[in-house]
């Protein structure tokens, strides 16, 4: 069963609750981190949505908070959940980002995910992409069901991979 598929429906004014507590979490982190940013709090498809964002587009000093590959951003999002959690007594989905690394990692996983749905329409077999996390796994299945295709994820933490099937 899917993440998804075990999270209770939260209604809009929980997840906002859960970005108002993870944004005053994260504040405080950059306050001791010694950090610039903004917190910038949404709701997209039934989740939470937290991204520190800096106005100064040259200022690469919370490129700390996202780390090699985006993993100290995974830890701060695991982290963050967990401090939600222990305010609201329920298991947050909140989708943290951190000066739109999630959101450039995005772009680029559709373009991966397009390159590897022609490969699979072109040549009719089956394709492993190289391993990812569950926030990459997730786009990539997105873009894959977009096309009409199948895919599934295989293996195990943290070699977990996308294998696209045709239809």
């Amino acid at each position: 069963m899917s993440e998804a598929a075990d999270a209770p429906t939260r209604t809009v004014s929980k997840l906002e609750e859960d970005g108002d507590i993870a944004a005053d979490y994260l504040e405080e982190l950059l306050d001791i981190a010694g950090l610039p940013g903004d917190i910038d709090i949404d709701v997209d498809h039934g989740r939470a949505v937290v991204a520190v964002v800096t106005d100064d587009p040259s200022d690469r000093s919370l490129n700390r908070l996202v780390g090699a590959d985006g993993e100290v951003l995974d830890a701060l999002q695991e982290l963050t959940r967990i401090a939600v959690q222990a305010r609201t007594g329920e298991r947050s989905r909140l989708m943290l980002d951190i000066a739109g690394y999630r959101e450039g990692r995005r772009s680029e996983l559709r373009k991966v995910a397009e390159r590897a749905i022609e490969e699979v329409k072109a040549k009719g077999v089956n394709l492993s992409l190289e391993p990812m996390n569950a926030f990459e796994r997730k786009v990539v299945h997105d873009a894959v069901a977009a096309a009409g295709l199948v895919s599934e994820s295989s293996g195990v933490e943290p070699d977990r991979y996308v294998v696209i099937r045709p239809a």
